[in-house]
């Protein structure tokens, strides 16, 4: 049974609004289902108040959901149930490696109330803080890790809580508490139906026993999901005219090159002939420029394959008649994976120690970081076989000149894409590249509380947490890449470049492909079919006569494991979190009695102490590889310490900790029977640079009628800075220009608490069968902790031309945070942008919050329920962005739109949904319509693709305006003498696509679910 702070609200709108905590639920389906005996009601500990006490009491905004109530609705995913809350909005959980948000963060839930970020959505358990992931850019709390089958039920509190619980409570704070009460063994399955999929499916068994003062309670559960590929489903490969931006790049495989010798400047680029054959898209008759788009999103995932276990242990003991001690453990362990491009671009130039065949090493070696750099080009040489070839194929056509090697910019080609790369042939059909994501979490409490006095009580508690995240990656070592290119790749004797100094290019021709050197064809003819699609080439080398040439095994038409694989890296980065939190409270009545009866107090400190570190792999670490040239040499020298990596980035393994102290108190005042008080203020000190904070609060209920109830609130609430975003570095990948490109996030010593001001209010109607709420909200935000907008950065420097600010004297600190290639300053010629974490311009949001209900008997002591709930977001206004002191992000309603690399998440103005629900015996059928409102794409009224005359003057302004997305779901439930219960949970019934948006995957994975029609099985028995 639901129970509210404020009598507000029936079970279904408790499921509506209360389930920014579901996804505790959402990854066993019947694991969620309460079914053994249950013992006493156990004591209610109110989530935003110290003090404990009655729910029915508090002017705080709370809800409270059952697990059994959750049951009814068919516990459906932890993603689903998220993305049908209407308070929260920009939710991580779906595949979305394209936004530097969700990147390094797959298998990982987050909750985000009110859309302002998960990491400022406070997630407890028991009361307890979790530590946040350190893997990504934005600290989230995994709340896959948190094991369904041991919640009882979870409390949501829609307000900002600083002053209760500290740091991170600025959108809110979800709090999943364990069950109490069970008694006896409780079994459960799943599985469920998704097409193109093998389905999930799982699994969980709990049990608890009360005996003697001794109460204790264990479960475990685990979780599989399966993989969903882009390609099934038809919406999310599109053909480059309907969405230029949904999937495709300027520099991919087959490529770009330049074939009339060093390149000179300017259009000279020319697509590679096989790229139609082998699906790509080719610049039509007319446009500006002749360039090669690659569709990647063909290598792709929707869904990645997940594998969770979780384990939970609760044991409570009485010691004498007054105390009891209590620990918790919780151990999470979860498996996924990155799906992605073949390869990424090699967009760090190879340096001055590969072998180019256009210039030689000094006999001395190199001695200056002007030597070092080299040319700033990939260069095939004229005496590659490969080149020969495809120029004797395709001749002037192809824009060869003979004799004249050719040239690619690192931005306009990579080593594999649409031919898949054959080192992961093995692993999946389509050569996809593919990384592990592995996640280990702990958590370990124990809490000792002693009843001073009848009216007193002391509580001492300690919880150690920690997340331990790996990721890995795939990467090339632009100068191996460049050997290879040049004929000196492989288990190759002239390799380094040592044993090339003060040759000519002659004498290195003739070296080339000779004493175990190969070379890489970089063009189509190596490609035999497109891996995704099938199509094949009919001019691949390896089925035609080659233009005659002698050629020997491996001498380059078509590529060996051998050398993809001497220059193809794989990186893995470690990041681990901690957080050990001490509490002392003393809690209880003063002993002063009001009108409406005697006032509570809480007082009481807390220390916490995080700690992160951060290590790298040798091939992504800075102190191995610090230049590009020191993958063939280790005593390379460079103008920067960039690492070898071509794209993802390098760094040094670091670490970071923080020592917080605080103090805070809490009075609960019933001024009258009628009226309601609660205070509440904590001081908390970080120490060094960041400093303290002090926040009060205050919050009134006053219950006018027996059946009307208003409440309001109004304090001050701060989120304190990671110790991950103090220091360190991330690499993330963002589009700009005609591809994705490397975005260096840097940390920020000198970050200060980031704070708001909130406040609610709102009215409550209940009559018993009729129940309403309204509440106003809203949050006033200064100095947002984020990165610095990638999207407002590029529109800065480069304008609508693609250069337009480039070499401005205004413009030159802004145009320091990028690097080019050897064109110079265009959007055209990025490879990185270096950002950094900085005390954002303020943000502004309100809306208000409804539900409504009507139970009517039914059927003897059945009911049935109809009921509305929803959130209307009034305003979410940011304040003018400046980076470098130029205006980079002007101030703008992020309301309705969907905020492409802005700091601000999608966030449509509507979002809802509405249930009916029947309640007979042992049975309960329920239907429910979700509702998310249409928005609005800001990037402009028109979308030219990665390169503006690619399309020849065509526009494409389809998915500019983002459809409202409504689905239907069915859920029947049943209930055996045997205590057996069976549900099945059809969700999305009429299979409803999610609206087209001109993203890369064609639709927006922070709002809507790819899933569409999916049934769901599932069985539980208590015993």
């Amino acid at each position: 049974m639901i129970k509210t702070s404020l009598r507000h609200t029936c079970a279904g709108f408790a499921l509506a609004m209360g389930l920014a905590a579901a996804p505790a639920y959402a990854q066993v389906g019947t694991a969620a289902n309460d079914d053994s005996p249950p013992q006493a009601e156990p004591e209610i500990i109110v989530t935003g108040t110290l003090i404990r006490g009655n729910t029915e009491d508090q002017p705080a905004p709370i809800d409270v959901i059952s697990s059994e109530e959750l049951a009814k609705q068919g516990s459906p995913s932890v993603i689903d149930l998220i993305k049908n809350l209407p308070t929260s909005n920009g939710i991580i959980g779906d595949a979305n490696q394209f936004d530097a948000r969700a990147q390094g963060n797959e298998g990982v839930a987050s909750v985000n109330l009110r859309g302002l970020g998960p990491q400022r959505t406070l997630v407890l358990l028991n009361g307890r803080r979790i530590v946040p992931s350190g893997g990504s850019g934005i600290p989230i709390v995994d709340v896959n890790l948190i094991p369904s089958a041991a919640i009882g039920r979870i409390e949501v509190l829609k307000d900002g809580a600083a002053a209760t619980y500290g740091s991170d409570a600025i959108g809110g704070v979800v709090n999943f508490i364990t069950k109490t009460n069970q008694d006896g063994f409780l079994v459960s399955g799943d599985y469920r139906y998704i097409e193109g999929s093998k389905g999930d499916y799982g699994g969980a068994v709990s049990f608890g026993k009360d005996v003697d003062g001794l109460r204790f309670f264990v479960s475990a559960g685990y979780q599989r999901r399966s993989e969903l590929q882009t390609l099934d489903r038809d919406f999310v490969i599109q053909p480059y005219p309907n969405n230029p931006q949904g999937g495709w790049t300027g520099g991919g495989n087959p490529g770009n090159f330049d074939f009339n010798g060093p390149f000179v400047g300017g259009n000279v680029f020319s697509a590679d002939q096989g790229c139609v054959a082998l699906g790509g898209f080719r610049s039509l008759p007319g446009s500006t420029t002749d360039r090669c788009f690659n569709q990647y999103g063909l290598f792709g995932n929707l869904v990645e394959p997940e594998e969770r276990f979780q384990f939970f242990g609760d044991v409570e003991f009485d010691i004498g008649s007054s105390s009891k001690l209590r620990f918790n453990a919780l151990w999470g362990h979860s498996e996924t994976q990155i799906t992605t491009s073949p390869s990424y671009l090699p967009t760090l130039p190879p340096s001055g120690y590969a072998a180019n065949g256009l210039t030689s090493i000094p006999a001395g070696g190199i001695t200056t970081p002007a030597q070092a750099a080299g040319l700033g080009l990939f260069v095939i040489p004229a005496y590659s076989p490969a080149l020969r070839d495809y120029c004797a194929l395709y001749g002037a056509t192809a824009g060869c000149a003979p004799g004249q090697p050719a040239t690619a910019f690192p931005v306009l080609f990579r080593p594999a894409l649409l031919g898949g790369n054959p080192l992961f042939f093995g692993d999946n059909e389509r050569g996809s590249a593919t990384s592990p994501r592995i996640s280990d979490e702990v958590l370990l409490s124990a809490e000792f509380r002693t009843e001073l006095t009848p009216s007193l009580d002391l509580t001492v508690s300690g919880t150690y947490s920690q997340y331990d995240r790996f990721f890995g990656g795939t990467d090339t070592f632009g100068d191996l890449f460049q050997n290879a290119l040049a004929g000196f790749g492989g288990a190759c004797a002239y390799a380094s470049p040592q044993s090339r100094a003060g040759l000519t290019a002659a004498q290195l021709a003739a070296l080339a492909g000779t004493n175990g050197c190969t070379f890489y064809n970089p063009f189509s003819t190596a490609i035999q079919v497109n891996a995704a699609t099938g199509e094949t080439n009919p001019n691949y080398a390896g089925t035609r006569n080659p233009a005659g040439f002698n050629l020997t095994p491996g001498a380059g038409l078509i590529n060996d494991l051998g050398t993809i694989d001497n220059f193809f890296q794989d990186t893995g980065t470690r990041a681990i979190t901690e957080q050990i939190v001490a509490d002392v409270v003393l809690s209880g009545q003063t002993g002063i009695t009001l009108p409406g009866g005697g006032i509570g107090f809480a007082i009481g400190g807390q220390y916490r102490k995080n700690d992160y570190q951060r290590r790298y792999n040798y091939v992504s670490n800075l102190d191995f590889f610090p230049c590009p040239g020191s993958a063939l040499t280790t005593g390379a020298i460079c103008s920067q310490q960039t690492g070898a990596l071509g794209f993802l980035g390098t760094n040094r393994n670091g670490s970071s900790s923080g020592d917080i102290w605080a103090a805070f108190g809490e009075l609960q005042l019933p001024v009258t029977d009628r009226i309601q008080v609660q205070l509440a203020a904590r001081f908390e000190d970080y120490g060094g640079n960041v400093g303290s904070t002090f926040d009060p609060q205050g919050r009134v209920k006053f219950q006018v009628t027996d059946w009307l109830a208003l409440r309001a609130g109004a304090g001050t609430t701060f989120r304190g800075p990671p110790s991950q975003q103090l220091a360190g570095n991330l690499t993330s990948l963002q589009i700009i220009g005609s591809s994705f490109r490397a975005i260096d996030v840097g940390g920020n010593p000198n970050l200060a608490p980031e704070s708001a001001t909130t406040y609610n209010a709102g009215v409550i109607v209940d009559t018993g069968a009729f129940k309403a709420t309204v509440d106003y909200f809203r949050y006033d935000l200064d100095g947002p902790i984020e990165g610095e907008p990638v999207q407002g950065i590029v529109n800065a420097l480069f304008g609508a031309t693609g250069s337009a600010n480039c070499n401005n004297p205004e413009y030159a600190a802004l145009q320091s945070r990028f690097t080019f290639t050897a064109a110079g300053c265009g959007i055209g010629n990025v490879q990185r942008l270096r950002t950094q974490i900085v005390n954002s311009s303020k943000i502004r949001t309100s809306g208000i919050d409804f539900q409504t209900s009507y139970s009517l008997p039914f059927a003897g002591d059945g009911s049935i329920t109809a009921g509305v709930a929803g959130t209307y977001v009034i305003e979410y206004k940011t304040s003018d962005v400046t980076v470098e002191g130029i205006l980079v992000q002007p101030a703008f309603d992020a309301v309705g739109l969907l905020n492409y690399q802005t700091t601000a998440y999608p966030l449509p103005e509507w979002k809802g949904n509405a249930f009916l629900q029947a309640d007979f015996g042992r049975q309960s059928l329920r239907a429910q319509v979700n509702y998310i409102d249409g928005y609005t794409d800001q990037r402009g009224a028109a979308i030219f693709g990665p390169n503006p005359g690619a399309l020849a003057g065509a526009s494409v302004t389809t998915g500019k305006e983002i459809k409202p997305f409504t689905t239907v779901d069915l859920t029947y439930r049943l209930t055996l003498p045997t205590d057996t219960t069976l549900a099945v949970s059809l969700q999305n019934i009429l299979d409803e696509d999610p609206p087209f948006a001109r993203l890369d995957q064609n639709y927006d994975p922070f709002t809507a679910t790819p899933l569409g029609f999916t049934a769901k099985v599932a069985i539980s028995q208590a015993f």
